[in-house]
């Protein structure tokens, strides 16, 4: 029988948590909860999650604290949630590693499909058991280690970083749509965001460095890794 994932619901607000629980345990996910960012932590501390849905405004620490404190020791995938929108929040957001951004009022069908989404792309990168590396110019890709290094000094991308990366790496030469990256990396295609793909890619050619050139910009169309 296979393992239920464990999802952990971090909101100050109990009928917001209530009803993601109800949907979520309707999806057959085992549900923990939390009422502040102080409590996730230490929940984190003691126990293993498979993702973590949280809000951004809590009492004591808010979610982007927590956010960083949990990933000093743990790779747990998280989805955020936030009554403001505004770019520099989501910016900041994926920056202290967030897999994704939901904006408050959200649909629980929505939410559900997007959990499906991260899971499915964090364990399909835990399974990859080939070791490959790539390497264009100064920048070296080790798909394996999911580790990037830039003129030999090692980079730390956030976990999507890394799958935007990987997936351009490994179709490059390729023109990708905006449409067939959101449906790829992120695993939905019916209610993305191109906001999200341009933060994203934003904030890796930042981490590339010099080697941001590698990633051309298709007007009217999307990206291209040219390595």
């Amino acid at each position: 029988m296979e393992k239920k994932r464990r999802i952990l619901i971090v909101d100050d607000e109990e009928k917001i948590r209530e009803l993601i629980k109800k949907y979520a345990s309707f999806e057959g996910y085992e549900v923990d909860e939390a009422s502040d960012g102080h409590e996730a932590v230490e929940k984190c501390r003691k126990s293993d999650y498979d993702l973590i849905v949280m809000d951004v405004m809590m009492p004591f620490i808010d979610g982007f604290t927590a956010c960083r404190e949990i990933r000093k020791s743990k790779n747990i995938p998280v989805i955020m949630l936030s009554a403001r929108g505004e770019e520099y929040d989501r910016i900041h957001g994926f920056e202290v590693g967030v897999d994704d951004y939901v904006v408050k009022p959200f649909s629980p069908k929505e939410l559900m499909m997007r959990i499906s989404a991260v899971l499915k792309r964090s364990g399909n990168a835990e399974s990859e058991s080939v070791h490959e590396t790539v390497s264009f110019e100064g920048l070296t890709v080790d798909f394996t280690g999911r580790l990037v290094y830039v003129d030999n000094e090692r980079v730390d991308l956030t976990p999507k970083e890394y799958e935007l990366l990987f997936y351009m790496v490994r179709n490059r030469k390729i023109a990708l749509t905006r449409e067939k990256l959101l449906s790829d990396v992120w695993g939905f295609d019916f209610f993305g965001d191109d906001r999200t793909l341009d933060t994203h890619i934003k904030l890796l050619r930042k981490s590339l460095g010099p080697y941001a050139k590698f990633i051309v910009t298709l007007r009217g169309v999307g990206y291209r890794f040219e390595g």
